[in-house]
């Protein structure tokens, strides 16, 4: 949630650098004077000729250079990054028709957050340098973008968790159109509530009136930001969970299986090390930021707000590579689209949901 950050900056840093230019004498212009002068040559009795003559002083005018800031290009750059490989991962799953399993739509509607997200810290770019920030539609529509993007994100990798645990725990009808219904109904609450998260600095939850309200993200408030942090960590706490027991069950099945225990054993490992590996990825990138909104507000220097955003950036940089390019069917996608051919090593084996 990368809410205007530059434009945070720009109000506590207070003007740059001021250029001194003078400007052409122009009558109507309010910095040049003009006084009454008698005409000395005038001796006769005639009435006395005055005209108005301008007073030449040079005339200053303060022009407010703002600079970049390098942490903004370093968002501008992620953005484009994570737009780029979402694009693709949009691009592969709607021109491969075999790609409609509840995994794949679950990885779509990953990346499609993702995608909105990358987006919108290009935008949040834009407005901040080459648009005035200071109007309140766009101010409010790039924080409407951010906010509903990254919840999206971070909703969408919950539902591939919990999508992954019933496809172990149902494993026997976990095929079936009602998965499928499943889905999308996920799906959509997802969405429908990451977009009303949006819209609610639109609808008066901003600190646009009172600054003394905001948290480290301008405009969103000290309250609103709580709450999306402590969400986060709620949201944390049910992946832990659910992985837990997505590696109880992986063990027991390893368990059952006596003939290939050695090689189902050492499957199981490297299953749990790539799910420690996602969590703590995950735990990672977002903690940081979402203990810095609870303890921190707009008092704070901008410096440490920067620090702990772009991890959680970084995040949706590390998700396609997680969660989709690690995917045979998806590898098998990429490499006929780009090669017209596939790996003989590459497994032709159709990954499951369950597997990491």
């Amino acid at each position: 949630m990368i809410l205007s950050l530059a434009a945070a900056a720009a109000m506590t840093s207070g003007n740059g650098g001021n250029l001194n230019s003078s400007s052409p004498l122009d009558p109507f212009d309010s910095s040049t004077s003009w006084s009454l002068v008698e005409d000395p040559s005038n001796s006769s009795s005639e009435p006395v000729v005055r005209t108005l003559t301008p007073d030449l002083q040079p005339a200053t005018t303060a022009v407010s250079l703002q600079e970049v800031s390098p942490w903004d290009i370093a968002l501008c750059v992620t953005g484009t990054l994570i737009s780029c490989e979402n694009a693709l991962v949009i691009a592969v799953l709607f021109y491969t028709p075999t790609l409609r399993a509840p995994m794949f739509i679950l990885i779509g509607s990953l990346a499609v957050a993702d995608l909105l997200a990358g987006l919108g810290l290009i935008l949040n770019f834009v407005f901040t340098y080459l648009i005035d920030s200071s109007v309140e539609f766009v101010t409010l529509l790039s924080v409407a973008l951010l906010i509903s993007a990254f919840s999206a994100s971070v909703l969408n990798i919950l539902a591939i968790t919990v999508d992954r645990y019933l496809s172990l725990y149902n494993a026997l009808t976990y095929h079936t159109e009602r998965t499928v219904t499943f889905t999308y109904v996920m799906v959509i609450f997802i969405w429908v509530s990451c977009l009303t998260l949006g819209v609610l600095p639109a609808l008066g939850w901003n600190c646009l009136k009172d600054e003394s309200l905001c948290s480290i993200c301008w405009p969103v408030t000290k309250n609103n930001a709580v709450a999306l942090a402590v969400t986060f960590l709620l949201v944390f706490a049910m992946m832990m969970q659910l992985y837990l027991q997505i590696c109880k069950i992986a063990f027991r099945h390893a368990q059952q299986i006596a003939v290939q225990h050695q090689f189902v054993a050492i499957s199981t490992t490297k299953g749990v090390s790539t799910l420690s590996a996602i969590l703590c990825a995950f735990g990672a990138c977002w903690l940081p930021f979402a203990m810095y909104s609870i303890v921190a507000d707009s008092s704070y220097p901008i410096i440490y707000t920067y620090a702990t955003v772009l991890p959680a950036t970084c995040c949706s940089v590390i998700n396609p590579i997680i969660y989709a390019f690690r995917n045979p069917d998806i590898q098998k996608s990429l490499w006929l689209a780009c090669c017209g051919c596939v790996p003989s090593n590459l497994s032709l084996r159709p990954r499951t949901s369950s597997d990491v």
